[in-house]
């Protein structure tokens, strides 16, 4: 019983999300790690990025304000452990409290993959402090995966 309780805590502490995208691979890569591209789809939808910086390479590190559609602003940063053209990418991610200091860190894992001229795209983000907080970015993400749906179109011609 205690394997049992001890893997679904383990499952409410970590997220998985696969989605399939009509683009090539080096195109969806080039989306998740080109500053002119991120601030074109990387929030939930109805959120704008006001503020965005940081050093996309393996080592580097990033700092993003998420204005809400209410006007809220939400600071986040976090480092690359990883950054492999165009495959993978691995960082850390930590929400801001108010007084700007990072909270509870969890490292999100995104895998690209060639599936027919197509591109499967797995994201992997753990370990959350509660279900409560994964399934918040559950939701975020999955919209956040919408707008890059809709974002690619509007790249693949080279922009």
């Amino acid at each position: 019983m205690t394997h049992e309780f001890a893997a679904a805590r383990h499952s409410d502490a970590e997220l998985y999300i696969s989605r399939l995208f009509d683009a090539p691979r080096a195109l969806v890569f080039e989306a998740w790690t080109k500053a002119e591209h991120l601030s074109g789809w990387s929030c939930p939808t109805g959120f704008t990025i006001p503020h965005s910086e940081g050093d996309i390479r393996t080592g580097g590190w990033f700092k993003t304000c998420m204005r809400s559609p209410d006007g809220e602003e939400h600071w986040l940063s976090g480092t690359y452990r990883e950054v492999t053209p165009p495959e993978r990418l691995v960082f850390t991610h930590a929400w801001h409290d108010e007084s700007g200091r990072p909270e509870h860190e969890t490292v999100v894992t995104v895998t690209l993959k060639e599936e027919g001229g197509r591109t499967r795209l797995t994201l992997h983000q753990a370990f959350f402090a509660s279900k409560a907080s994964r399934d918040g970015h559950e939701g975020g993400w999955n919209e956040t995966l919408d707008n890059l749906a809709a974002y690619l179109p509007t790249i693949a011609g080279g922009g």
